[in-house]
């Protein structure tokens, strides 16, 4: 929900090569509402489930070359959501910056730690048995993350800690990433505008 002692947070990215054409619209301080097309069923539900599990607003629609494969859907999707979420972030006052989350469904338990430290950095640790999940290729799961974090410019560190159906391990780790972008991104006016020694979260070193 909007926080009446900050204005509210919202970026717009357009995206549009010879391989896909993408519009994301993005509102950190939302009520998690969605609107989600790009193709790819199994994505879609992904990206939903991130936006209502982060209480986030967001829309994306790409129209892709899917007849070649899902791979460039789903990393420029990555790169104009990474976009938005460091454009909405604006200067990042007040921001709680760090954020974790475990996530549990069924026999999997997934965990995600963030650093909104304006340094890019991505570790994924997570095996899928299954290739696909729904015209998905779970290989486009970690190039996704990978994607999303480097175009935000933050640390992202992402885990399976036990579980065996590749579904659940998916959706497990998008909900996961989800509450930690959720818990570093909230702002808190009796807080230090800038959570760094540096006085700035602009990527460089030492912040």
């Amino acid at each position: 929900m909007p926080d009446p002692d900050f204005p509210p947070r919202s970026a717009t990215i357009e995206r549009t090569t010879a391989e896909t054409d993408i519009r994301v619209d993005l509102a950190l301080d939302g009520t998690g509402t969605y609107a989600n097309t790009t193709g790819i069923g199994f994505f879609d539900h992904m990206l939903d489930l991130f936006a209502k599990h982060g209480g986030f607003n967001l829309t994306v629609h790409c129209d892709g070359d899917l007849e070649v494969d899902d791979h460039h859907t789903v990393e420029d999707v990555g790169i104009a959501l990474g976009q938005a979420l460091r454009n909405a972030l604006g200067d990042k006052a007040h921001i709680a910056r760090y954020g974790h989350a475990y996530v549990p469904m069924d026999e999997t338990l997934a965990r995600a730690v963030v650093d909104l430290s304006g340094r890019f950095y991505a570790r994924f640790d997570a095996a899928f048995d299954r290739p696909t999940v729904g015209g998905l290729a779970t290989e486009m799961v970690e190039h996704f993350w990978y994607s999303v974090a480097e175009h935000a410019r933050c640390n992202l560190h992402l885990t399976v800690l036990h579980g065996r159906n590749t579904h659940h391990k998916v959706e497990a780790l998008f909900k996961a990433a989800a509450q930690a972008l959720r818990m570093a991104t909230r702002r808190d006016a009796a807080q230090a505008r800038m959570p760094s020694t540096k006085g700035t979260l602009s990527g460089e070193q030492g912040n």
